[in-house]
């Protein structure tokens, strides 16, 4: 780059499909402690979900008609488990939700 020139990158910002204060207000969270890791369960609920759709886009998820509630319930379900969480049975909760937008494969 030469002179005056600006060296400008082009990032792109994550934007999840549900936020830190909706699932607040969902959960009726009203203190600030568990922010980090609410943010958590949202990153691992929707990569869950993403996964029960069978895709790496996160536009499919997004585009999917139940996929942000699928994403509420896998944060709530992990948020009020966390000590005896039942992956198995969240799994088949949320291929119930999402069968309609699953994919046959990757």
């Amino acid at each position: 780059m030469g002179g005056g020139e600006i060296c400008r990158l082009n990032c792109e910002v994550e934007q999840m499909i549900v936020t830190v204060e909706e699932m607040k207000n969902y959960l009726r969270i009203d203190f600030e402690d568990d922010d980090s890791l609410l943010e958590n369960f949202i990153t691992a609920g929707e990569k869950q979900c993403m996964d029960i759709l069978r895709t790496d886009d996160e536009n499919d998820l997004a585009d999917c008609p139940n996929g942000k509630i699928a994403v509420m319930f896998t944060v709530a379900y992990l948020y009020e488990h966390r000590e005896e969480a039942d992956h198995h049975a969240m799994d088949l909760t949320l291929r119930a939700l999402l069968f309609g937008s699953r994919k046959e494969g990757f």
